[in-house]
């Protein structure tokens, strides 16, 4: 099984994590299973980009972003070349490392 970490985030992973998830799972849900609480104000239905992530390693084994993905992440905070939103990563057999940018483009936090 692949090992997902989570780098540090200052207030949703201050720690960092790593954990093991079967190949085709869902990552936000994963990382929200997993104690992870990063945002995801659509419900991952894939209409908003809170739950926007920076994979930094093994961006090359997932699944590809779809035209509506790609689109919504132009209006992400800290878009890069490998940025995907979480809720529509299929975890493939290669480890992940990712990144939670410091902002969303949400303007309220629910909590």
């Amino acid at each position: 099984m692949p090992i997902i970490k989570i780098l540090p985030h200052e207030e949703i992973c201050p720690n960092g994590a790593e954990f093991e998830l079967e190949a085709g799972a869902n990552l936000c849900e994963s990382m929200l299973n997993k104690g992870i609480d990063i945002e995801h104000a659509c419900d991952m239905a894939c209409a908003c980009t809170t739950c926007h992530v920076i994979v930094r390693e093994g961006y090359s084994s997932l699944n590809e972003a779809n035209e509506i993905e790609e689109d919504l992440l132009d209006r992400a905070w800290g878009l890069t070349a490998v940025s995907r939103l979480s809720c529509q990563i299929k975890v493939a057999s290669k480890d992940l490392t990712i990144e939670i940018p410091k902002y969303t483009i949400n303007h309220a936090k629910e909590g």
